[in-house]
């Protein structure tokens, strides 16, 4: 099907469900399958054999390569057809095998992914999960439902996220880390369970902090990891730290709002 008013280009092969609406200069690819309820905003490509599910809308310019399962019902015992939702920004690349799956009612109702996020081959987000923005999952990595995934994280391959984690920004996770509590911003994790193992100084540098934010953060974080103060008395002094340094306010918030505690 050719529109040229919008320039849609689908392949004769592709089914697509007649609710279906699409931006301009979208290509859906051989054999894929577009359900009802699904919104595609304008130079988005949908590979070939990749399914999208509704209700999902999808924001501009993105890439859904070959064999992705976009918008299906979530992996949850409990779900029983309720009408929720997935909502994808612009400008992500979502690479082959890539699962990624709608809300529940028990929580938001809707999975959310940002913008700019490179998410690579394998890997899977599950319900009411929100991911931000400008992050990279290698392949392989899989967070539960419930997770929320701050900006500029990187998470190495097979990396697997617990249900109801908070994985904090600029944060990295080496490959085949276990996190079972909340990381918190700028510090790299690694091991299963995974265990901290410093500032994520290179993403920092590269991410545009400068080298007294970076020093400043490295003061806090040998503060809360290695000292025998108890983590509500390295808090206040991390907190003391944040008075001259703004930066690390963010890593101080951060612990104080942890439900599940931070890895530590």
């Amino acid at each position: 099907m050719h529109d040229a008013g919008r320039r849609v280009l689908i392949d004769p092969t592709a089914i697509v469900d007649s609710s279906a609406q699409f931006g301009r200069n979208v290509r859906v690819g051989p054999y894929a399958v577009i359900g009802p309820h699904v919104v595609i905003g304008d130079d988005c490509e949908i590979g070939p054999h990749a399914t999208v599910y509704g209700p999902t809308r999808i924001g501009a310019q993105n890439r859904i390569f070959q064999f992705a399962s976009i918008g299906a019902e979530p992996q949850d015992k409990k779900y029983s057809g309720e009408d929720t939702r997935l909502e994808i920004g612009d400008r992500n690349t979502i690479r082959e095998f890539v699962t990624i799956n709608r809300g529940t009612v028990q929580d938001k109702g809707v999975t959310r992914i940002g913008d700019d996020n490179w998410i690579m081959a394998y890997v899977h987000i599950a319900h009411d999960s929100v991911v931000a923005n400008r992050i990279v999952f290698a392949n392989g990595a899989s967070l539960a439902g419930h997770v929320d995934v701050e900006s500029d994280v990187i998470l190495g391959g097979f990396t697997l996220v617990h249900q109801f984690c908070r994985i904090g920004a600029s944060s990295f996770a080496s490959m085949g880390s276990c996190i079972k509590q909340d990381v918190p911003p700028f510090v790299t994790v690694a091991g299963n369970p995974a265990a901290p193992y410093g500032v994520n100084s290179e993403g920092l540098r590269r991410q545009g902090f400068t080298r007294d934010e970076v020093v400043a953060l490295r003061q806090a974080y040998r503060v809360v990891y290695r000292s025998s103060l108890r983590l509500q008395e390295a808090l206040q002094k991390v907190e003391e730290i944040a008075r001259d340094r703004p930066v690390v306010s963010r890593l101080a918030d951060f612990i104080r709002q942890s439900q599940r505690g931070i890895v530590r």
